[in-house]
C-alpha cells in the first residue's frame, strides 16, 4: 500500500540520480501518452521530493514530473543493464543506474504548484499541533476516517495508516470530527507521524487492524469490521468494541 512512508523511501532511493543528466524513455504505450519522457530526456534532475502520497521529480528548466502510485503503481531502482519483466511507463537512466515507474496510474508534467496539498505529515517542518487546526477545517460533521485522508488538510495518510492510528487512539473512523477533542487528534497525528517515520528507514510494524476484518480485535476480542467510507469508498477497518464512535450509516 503506497502511503506517505512508501513515497519517502522511494525518494531516498532515487537520490543517486539527482544532479545527473537523465536519459528518459517510455516503453509502455500508456506511458508514452503522458509525454513525460520526451519533456525530461537529457535534462538534469535537480531534486526528488515526497509530498504526502505524491513523488515530485524536478528537472532543470522548471520541469516537474508528478508520480502518484494509487493502488497499483510502483518504482524500481537497480542496474541499468538488468533484465525487465514487463514494460514500465517511465525509465530514467544515468550511467549504471536505472529507475523505472510501473503501472502508472498518475504520471504527469506539473505546471502548477502543489499548494492544494496540505503539509506533509513526515516533513521536519510540519508541526502536528498546527495540523490539528487544519483538520478542524475539514468540516465538523465529517468522519475522522475521511478527514485524516483528505490530502488537502494533511498529506501522507491513506486508509491503512488511518485505520491503524485510530485503533491505537481508540477512536472509530466513523466518529464525527466534532466529537474528538484536540488532544485526541494530536495523539492520532503524532502516533502516525512517529510510526511512519520509523517505517521510512526500517520496516512497517505488524498491523493491528488493517485487513483483519472478521478476526478478533487484538485488544478486546471483538470482531473487527470493514466497510467502504467516503466519496472514494476507501475501506475503513475498526473494532466496535474498543473504538469510541457511532456505527456507519446504513447503506
Amino acid at each position: 500500500m503506497p502511503e506517505g512512508d512508501s513515497l519517502h523511501r522511494i525518494a531516498a532511493r532515487l537520490q543517486p540520480l539527482v544532479g545527473r543528466s537523465i536519459s528518459a524513455s517510455s516503453p509502455n504505450p500508456r506511458g508514452r501518452v503522458t509525454e513525460v519522457a520526451g519533456a525530461i530526456d537529457g535534462r538534469r534532475l535537480e531534486s526528488v521530493e515526497a509530498v504526502g502520497k505524491h513523488l515530485l521529480l524536478r528537472f532543470e528548466g522548471s520541469v516537474t514530473v508528478r508520480s502518484h502510485l494509487r493502488m497499483s503503481g510502483r518504482w524500481t531502482i537497480g542496474p541499468a543493464d538488468a533484465a525487465r519483466n514487463g514494460t514500465p511507463w517511465l525509465v530514467l537512466r544515468a550511467g549504471a543506474i536505472e529507475a523505472a515507474q510501473w503501472n502508472g496510474p498518475v504520471l504527469t508534467l506539473e505546471k502548477r504548484s502543489t499548494l492544494r496539498l496540505g503539509p506533509d505529515l513526515l516533513a521536519d517542518t510540519t508541526d502536528p499541533v498546527v495540523l490539528v487546526d487544519r483538520l478542524r477545517r475539514g468540516g465538523a460533521g465529517r468522519s475522522l476516517g475521511e478527514v485524516l485522508q483528505d490530502q488537502r488538510l494533511v498529506a501522507g495518510i491513506g486508509n491503512m495508516w488511518m485505520s491503524e492510528a485510530l485503533w491505537e487512539a481508540g477512536l472509530s473512523p466513523w466518529l464525527p470530527l466534532a466529537s474528538a477533542d484536540d488532544a485526541e487528534l494530536l495523539a492520532v497525528l503524532t502516533w502516525a507521524r512517529d510510526v511512519m517515520r520509523k517505517a521510512v528507514v526500517g520496516s512497517r510494524p505488524q498491523r493491528s487492524i488493517y485487513r483483519r476484518a472478521g478476526r478478533p480485535c487484538l485488544r478486546c476480542g471483538e470482531i473487527i469490521r470493514a466497510r467502504g467510507q467516503g466519496d472514494h469508498n476507501r475501506t475503513a477497518y475498526w473494532c466496535p468494541g474498543c473504538q469510541r464512535g457511532l456505527s456507519p450509516p446504513a447503506s
